[in-house]
């Protein structure tokens, strides 16, 4: 059974950083895509970052683009997402998902492997 661990959340001012780790354990797959989605109250989960296995491929929404940054550390099976310049509109639980393969996706219902989410709060 694969289990992703979401840390890193809390409460930051505008401006702040946070630095999100995802730990992937127990993975049976060769080769796997990370995706990290938010979740505001009352919103649909949206998309807001990826990356391949390789790292050569990794992608992020409009609204984050310039501002994280989305990395791997595949001796250590986590993926990390670096927010920076954090907004209030950035307020929400952060998922990681794994995606089985190398085929990169930004639609949420494609990734069949999700953690427990972690919260992240932007104070204006």
């Amino acid at each position: 059974q694969v289990q992703l661990v979401e840390s890193g959340g809390g409460l930051v001012q505008a401006g702040g950083s946070l630095r999100l780790s995802c730990a992937v354990t127990r993975f049976i797959f060769r080769s796997y895509v990370i995706g990290w989605f938010r979740q505001a109250p009352g919103k649909e989960r949206e998309f807001v970052a990826l990356i391949n296995w390789s790292g050569d491929n990794i992608d992020y929404s409009d609204s984050v683009r310039g501002r994280f940054t989305i990395s791997r550390d595949n001796a250590k099976n986590t993926v990390y997402l670096e927010m920076n310049n954090l907004k209030p509109e950035d307020t929400a639980v952060y998922y990681c998902a794994a995606r089985s393969g190398t085929i990169v996706s930004m639609d949420h219902l494609d990734y069949g492997y999700w953690g427990q989410g972690t919260q992240v709060a932007v104070s204006s």
